[in-house]
C-alpha cells in the first residue's frame, strides 16, 4: 500500500504553454536538413563504455584520438560507435537517408525521406551495435506495441525494418529543440556559464508533458529514460521522443534503460515503476531549473542543500515539491502523472504570484473553498476542509447528512450503511468540532494503522491540536500535509495559523504571505499577514496585507475597517503595539506623514458603506488621533486639510469627537455605558458661552 490508496486527484493534468501563465520562447523552425551532422557524426569519447561491464572503450592515449570499434580490454566485447547507415542509402526500398541527426543510449539517429509517402521526412532509429542482444530486443518490443501509442505529446511510429541485419525504428520528424539544446544554447550565450531556466518556464514543459507520461501509464507502460535530451520543443508545444526505453509493465524481463542522474536509485534491483518514470520527471525539472552540479556523481539520488540553491531557498514549495517527487522510498513519492501535474500546478501559480506580482487562484481538488473567519486572530474554523471522495461507497449517504446538533451528527455518522475510509473521517472530524479529540485521534490511529500515506489523518491531526491549543504539535502535522501535498494553499494557511497560535510571528509570515499573494480569497491569511506584520513592527507592509482583499469579497470592509483602525492607532496598529507612536515616529513620514495617514483612513471610511455604531465607532478614533496631532502642533498649519468634514483645527476636530462619542451613546447597550460615553462627550466638546 502507498500514496495511490488515498485517491485523492480525480482529473487529469492540462498542458499549460498556451494557459497564459507562461509566455515561452517561441523555437522557430529549422530546416530538417540543416539539423543533419555531416561529418561532425561521432560519439564522444567520454560516452563510450562497453555494453556489457559498462568500462570505458574507445578512448584516445598519449595524445592519438580513440578507437570508434575494437575490443573491451576488459571483458573483450565488441564494440563499434561508427553510424551504420550513409547519405544516400536506401534502407528496406523506402527510406533515403539525408545524414546522422544525433546518438543516444540505444543507437544512432538518422533522417531520411520516405520515397513511399511524398517522400516525407522521418527519423531512423538504429542500434548502437548490431551485436547488442538487449538493445536488439528493445527495438523488437517496439515494432510491437509502440505504433499503436497516439498522443499529441509524443512522437508518432511509422513502422519497423531490416536492413543489412540491423533494425530500425521509423517515426515522425519533430522539428524544434530538444530541451538539451536549449539548455545549451542558454550557456553558449552566457559566456560559457549556466543559466538554468526560469522555474516557470521548466515547469511549463514538465506540466505539458505529463499527460503524455500518464497516457503511456495507463497502456501499462513506462517510459523510464526521461531526461532533457529526450523532450523536443516545437514552435507550439513539447513532444516526447525516444521510445527506446519503452518498458511494459507485465513483461518483467525486457531490459531497462536509463540515465545516471535521472533514474531512481531501486531500479537496477526492484525494476522500474510507475513512481521511478515520476521520479525521472523530478529530476529533470531540477536539472532545467538550477545548475544542478554532481547531479549524476555526488547528488546521484538526491537534493543539494536547499540554502546553496538559489531558486529553491526562494520557492520552497518547488523543493519540497522536488524532495517529494525523488523521495528513496517509491512509496512516498507521487503516484501517478495526475497527483504529480495537479500539485506542480500549484507550485507555478504561487511563482507566478510571486513573479508577477498578480494573483492566480484556482480551485483545489482536495480541499473546499475558502472560509471567511479569522479577522481578529487566528482561528482553526478559518481553514478549508478536504473534499469528499466521490469514489467512496458511502458518499452518497454523507452528503444526505445536514444534522448540526452535536448528538444527532454522530448518529447518523455511526448510522452509517458502511464503515468506509470517509465515514471514519467525517466522524473523526465531527468529534473534532465538538471537542472529542481523544476519541478523535483514536479514530484517525485506526485510519493511519490502515495507510499510513494518507495525509487526511495528519490533516485533521493538526486540526485537534489547534482545538486543544497546542499549536507546536499541529505545526508539525501541517508540515507532514505540506510534504504530501506541496502545491496546495491550505496547508500553508494551516502553517501560517499555527505558527501564529504559538507566537512566532516572523515564522507565520512568509506562510501568510504566500497564501494571500496566490489567492487572495483565502481571507483569513491576509488577516493574519496583518497582524503577525504588525507584531514584528513591519506597519507598511500590514497596510498593504489589507488591500490584498479584494472588494468582491464579503471580508472587504472588515479589510479596510482594519486598515483605518491601523492607520489610526495611536502605537501604529490596532492593539497599540508595534511601530510608530503619536507623534508619527515611525512611519518614515514625520507630522506630514502621520496627518496624510488619518486623511488617508478617512477618505476610505467615507467610501465604505458602513453605518450607525460602527461608523460613529470609526469616526471618534479617527477624530481623537486627528485632535491628538493639532494639540501637539504636529497638523497642517493652514487648518484647511478636511477629516471626514472636519478641518485640521482644535475646535473643529473636538465637535468632531462630541457628535462621535454621542453618537456611540445611543446604541450603548446598558445605562452605564450611556452614561460614559455623555461624559467622554461633554469632556472633549470645546467651550462656548452657551
Amino acid at each position: 500500500m502507498n500514496r495511490a490508496t488515498t485517491g485523492r486527484t480525480r482529473a487529469g493534468v492540462r498542458g499549460h504553454l498556451e494557459a497564459g501563465l507562461v509566455e515561452i520562447p517561441p523555437v522557430p523552425y529549422r530546416d530538417p536538413a540543416d539539423a543533419v551532422l555531416g561529418d561532425s557524426a561521432m560519439v564522444a569519447e567520454s560516452r563510450r563504455f562497453c555494453r556489457h561491464c559498462d568500462e570505458p572503450v574507445g578512448r584516445g592515449r598519449d595524445g592519438a584520438p580513440g578507437r570508434t570499434s575494437g575490443f573491451c580490454r576488459n571483458c573483450g566485447t565488441p564494440f563499434s560507435f561508427e553510424p551504420k547507415l550513409h547519405a544516400g542509402e536506401l534502407v528496406a526500398g523506402q527510406y533515403e537517408v539525408v545524414g546522422c541527426l544525433a546518438h543516444g543510449g540505444m543507437g544512432w539517429v538518422y533522417l531520411a525521406h520516405d520515397r513511399n509517402v511524398s517522400d516525407r521526412w522521418v527519423v531512423l532509429k538504429g542500434l548502437l551495435d548490431a551485436g547488442d542482444d538487449d538493445a536488439m530486443a528493445a527495438a523488437l518490443a517496439e515494432r510491437r506495441f509502440l505504433a499503436e501509442v497516439e498522443h499529441p505529446n509524443i512522437v508518432k511510429i511509422f513502422n519497423f525494418v531490416q536492413h543489412e541485419s540491423s533494425g530500425y525504428i521509423v517515426m515522425e520528424y519533430v522539428g524544434g529543440r530538444t530541451l538539451n539544446q536549449i539548455l545549451t544554447a542558454r550557456r553558449e550565450a552566457n559566456a560559457g556559464e549556466a543559466d538554468p531556466l526560469p522555474p516557470a518556464q521548466a515547469i511549463a514543459y514538465m506540466l505539458e508533458i505529463l499527460p503524455a507520461l500518464g497516457y503511456l501509464h495507463q497502456l501499462g507502460l513506462l517510459f523510464c529514460d526521461f531526461k532533457i535530451g529526450n523532450v523536443i520543443q516545437t514552435q507550439h508545444s513539447v513532444t516526447l521522443i525516444d521510445l527506446g526505453g519503452v518498458y511494459r509493465m507485465d513483461d518483467p524481463h525486457s531490459a531497462v534503460f536509463g540515465t545516471v542522474g535521472y533514474q531512481a536509485p531501486e531500479v537496477a534491483s526492484v525494476g522500474p515503476s510507475v513512481a521511478s518514470d515520476l521520479y525521472t520527471v523530478a529530476r529533470t525539472l531540477a536539472v532545467l531549473c538550477f545548475d544542478f552540479r554532481g547531479y549524476q556523481t555526488t547528488f546521484r539520488f538526491a537534493l543539494p542543500p536547499q540554502a546553496s540553491v538559489p531558486v529553491l531557498a526562494r520557492y520552497d514549495s518547488l523543493y519540497r515539491f522536488l524532495l517529494t517527487g525523488t523521495a528513496p522510498d517509491p512509496d512516498d513519492r507521487f503516484q501517478s502523472a495526475d497527483e504529480m501535474g495537479e500539485q506542480l500546478y500549484g507550485v507555478l501559480r504561487e511563482i507566478v504570484a510571486d513573479r508577477d506580482a498578480r494573483p492566480v487562484p484556482a480551485a483545489s481538488r482536495l480541499f473546499g473553498g475558502p472560509l471567511g473567519g479569522g479577522d481578529e486572530r487566528p482561528d482553526w474554523l478559518a481553514l478549508p476542509r478536504p473534499l469528499l471522495d466521490t469514489d467512496d461507497r458511502a458518499a452518497g449517504y454523507l452528503v444526505t447528512i445536514t444534522a448540526s446538533d452535536p448528538n444527532e451528527l454522530i448518529a447518523q455518522l455511526t448510522a452509517a450503511p458502511e464503515r468506509t475510509l470517509e465515514v471514519a473521517l467525517r466522524h473523526a472530524s465531527a468529534l473534532i468540532e465538538f471537542g472529542q479529540v481523544d476519541e478523535a485521534k483514536a479514530m484517525l490511529a485506526e485510519i493511519e494503522a490502515g495507510d499510513p500515506w494518507d495525509w487526511r489523518v495528519h490533516w485533521y491531526r493538526g486540526v485537534a491540536e489547534l482545538v486543544r491549543q497546542r499549536p507546536y504539535l499541529a505545526r508539525a502535522e501541517f508540515e507532514a500535509v505540506y510534504r504530501s501535498l506541496p502545491g496546495e494553499l491550505a496547508p500553508k494557511l494551516a502553517l501560517g495559523v499555527a505558527c501564529e497560535s504559538a507566537g512566532e510571528f516572523q515564522a507565520a509570515v512568509p506562510w501568510y504571505d504566500i497564501v494571500s499573494r496566490t489567492d487572495p480569497g483565502f481571507t483569513a491569511a491576509a488577516f493574519g499577514l496583518a497582524r503577525c506584520l504588525l507584531e514584528v513592527n513591519e506597519r507598511e507592509r500590514a497596510l498593504a496585507a489589507y488591500d490584498r482583499v479584494p472588494d468582491s469579497s464579503s471580508a472587504y470592509v472588515d479589510a479596510q475597517t482594519a486598515r483605518i483602525q491601523t492607520l489610526a492607532a495611536r502605537g501604529g496598529n490596532r492593539n497599540g503595539t508595534g511601530n510608530g507612536n503619536a507623534n508619527g515616529a515611525g512611519t518614515g513620514n514625520g507630522a506630514g506623514g502621520r496627518a496624510g495617514e488619518l486623511l488617508a483612513a478617512g477618505a476610505i471610511l467615507q467610501s465604505l458603506p458602513v453605518r450607525g455604531e460602527q461608523r460613529a465607532r470609526l469616526e471618534a478614533e479617527l477624530l481623537e488621533a486627528a485632535l491628538e496631532l493639532v494639540q501637539q502642533g504636529r497638523a497642517f498649519d493652514d487648518g484647511r486639510a478636511s477629516l471626514i468634514g472636519h478641518r485640521f483645527s482644535e475646535r473643529d476636530l473636538r465637535f468632531g469627537v462630541e457628535r462621535a462619542y454621542r453618537e456611540l451613546a445611543r446604541w450603548a447597550a446598558t445605562s452605564a455605558e450611556r452614561i460614559q460615553l455623555v461624559d467622554r462627550a461633554n469632556q472633549t466638546r470645546p467651550r462656548t458661552w452657551t
